[in-house]
């Protein structure tokens, strides 16, 4: 079984992400968080394996949230799930370590697939921006000296 502890400010995206965990064989919803610092108290506490992370929310953000989740270097992955298709939440993202960024568009069968993938220890980045991910990594990092 796989547990996912939800984090997202609007209390109606909340219960849609908890509705489809349900609604999955091997998915169970252990908790939800309306800011970051909730989230990351509730993640000391439930250790989930999975926590699906809003960006922008009240008080301590998704990024920051994510930052603090991975620092105690326990078993907990987070995926990023937002509105915003913004390369630079993707980067900030994944350098605070999430183990996947995917956009609140993606379908039902995505969504639950990411989660599946990032509780395995794997990585997932939505279709559009894994182009311009690894456009970036190519300009940045393979760019001739």
């Amino acid at each position: 079984m796989t547990t996912v502890l939800i984090a997202d400010d609007q209390p109606l995206q909340r219960m849609g992400f908890r509705m489809l965990i349900e609604g999955t064989p091997g998915l169970t919803p252990v908790g939800e968080a309306a800011h970051g610092a909730e989230a990351v108290r509730l993640a000391a506490e439930l250790r989930p394996d999975v926590v699906l992370m809003d960006i922008r929310m009240p008080g301590m953000d998704g990024l920051e949230a994510t930052r603090q989740i991975v620092a105690t270097g326990g078993r907990t992955h987070v995926l990023i799930v937002t509105t915003f298709d913004l390369d630079e939440y993707a980067y900030e993202g994944l350098r605070a370590g999430a183990s996947g960024f995917l956009l609140k568009d993606a379908r039902p069968e995505e969504l639950v697939a990411g989660i599946h993938a990032v509780a395995t220890g794997d990585a997932v980045v939505a279709p559009r921006l894994t182009r311009r991910l690894l456009d970036a990594y190519a300009h940045q990092v393979l760019a001739p000296s």
